[in-house]
């Protein structure tokens, strides 16, 4: 219980979502409440984790999400541990929901130089039919950036998950590399674009521009009487350019899909109703989408990367290697996550703002906003 790590998470408190300010003081130890000073509240310390009003210990719950998010089904922990199914239920869907969160606010609500990204779907059977999986994987970090699900692989689907990679986007040099689905194409183009600020006084909508240095590629694979044919197009962009970022981003090699397809396997291994006939097939598009989260935060923040270690040295005795997580690669983390630090982390609110009010504010409003609006 540490009042400077600790923040208010009062949505009305000006100080809301703020560490190290000096307001938070401890209130009960006992009951590991806390008091702040500011808006006069008090709160739980495990406000905003997975852990918030659970009678359970926080081992138990964490234990039983880890199996889960290592492929193990739902029947099969019940059986185990006692617990009831609808109680498993309720700590996936808390796990789910928490790592959306997380994943949200440090992965996809910042912008990087990607250079290299490669996407693609996973056909799910479940219960209530097909559903189609889309993920982005950023190349040379190895970085999980998100996923869609939908029931129907269409334009709709693949534009979803553009918009996601465009919104972690820097304008800069950026290879697209995906299968031969013609959807890929189109909504890389529509959702690369920037608006074009209008002359003053000129009327309509402002002018979409395509970004310059977008270069597509294609890898279309096709069995033709027992034998795998591959065909690596070129839609957008120049060989050169294709060559001179594959050479950045990966080293060596050609065009491909390879990174995609071994996160593709992770998540067919990790997730039980992905695996190919499977017995625990998914009732419905939700549990995908949780198991999607809680496997894809524990891929970037808690598990190494062999392809990501560093060789360091330490002059007359040699050398030895520095394990990585795509999240230390990204730069969005300097250290391996435990699961007991993913599950307690908290995700700040938005900071207080000035309300819109008519007429000038009070001198206490814009005390206020002066000390915790900036």
């Amino acid at each position: 219980m540490n009042p400077q790590e600790l923040f208010c998470p009062n949505m009305d408190c000006p100080a809301r979502g703020q560490k190290g300010r000096a307001n938070i003081q401890v209130h009960s130890q006992k009951d590991k409440r806390c008091l702040c000073k500011v808006c006069g509240q008090t709160f739980a310390v495990s406000t905003g984790t997975i852990f918030y009003r659970l009678r359970h210990a926080p081992e138990l719950v964490m234990q039983v999400i880890i199996l889960l998010a290592n492929g193990c089904p739902v029947q099969a922990i019940v059986k185990a541990f006692g617990l009831d199914e609808r109680t498993v239920c309720t700590w996936h869907r808390r796990a789910s929901q928490h790592c959306q969160q997380v994943h949200e606010h440090l992965v996809e609500s910042r912008q990087h130089d990607l250079e290299q990204v490669q996407a693609d779907e996973i056909k799910v059977k479940t219960q209530k039919g097909t559903f189609w999986m889309a993920l982005a994987i950023w190349v040379p970090t190895r970085l999980w950036m998100g996923g869609v699900v939908s029931p129907k692989r269409d334009l709709n689907l693949i534009q979803a998950l553009a918009d996601k990679m465009r919104n972690m986007a820097l304008c800069r040099p950026l290879l697209l590399a995906v299968d031969g689905l013609a959807s890929y194409v189109s909504a890389f183009r529509n959702a690369f674009r920037s608006k074009l600020p209008r002359r003053e006084g000129e009327p309509g909508r402002c002018k979409m521009v395509a970004w310059q240095d977008i270069l597509i590629v294609q890898v279309v694979k096709q069995r033709i009487e027992g034998v795998l044919h591959v065909e690596r197009r070129i839609v957008q962009g120049t060989k050169d350019r294709v060559e001179h970022l594959i050479e950045r981003t990966q080293g060596k090699g050609m065009i491909n899909t390879a990174f995609i397809e071994r996160l593709n396997a992770t998540f067919r291994q990790r997730i039980s109703s992905l695996t190919r006939r499977t017995r625990t097939l998914a009732q419905q598009a939700e549990t995908l989408v949780a198991g999607m989260y809680i496997v894809g935060c524990f891929y970037n923040f808690c598990d190494f990367h062999h392809s990501l270690r560093l060789k360091l040295s330490v002059g007359s005795f040699g050398h030895h290697w520095v394990q990585r997580t795509p999240a230390i690669a990204a730069g969005l983390t300097n250290h391996q996550w435990t699961p007991s630090e993913l599950f307690h982390f908290k995700v700040p609110p938005p900071r207080w703002e000035l309300p819109k009010q008519r007429g000038r504010p009070s001198t206490t409003m814009l005390q206020l906003a002066q000390q915790w609006a900036h």
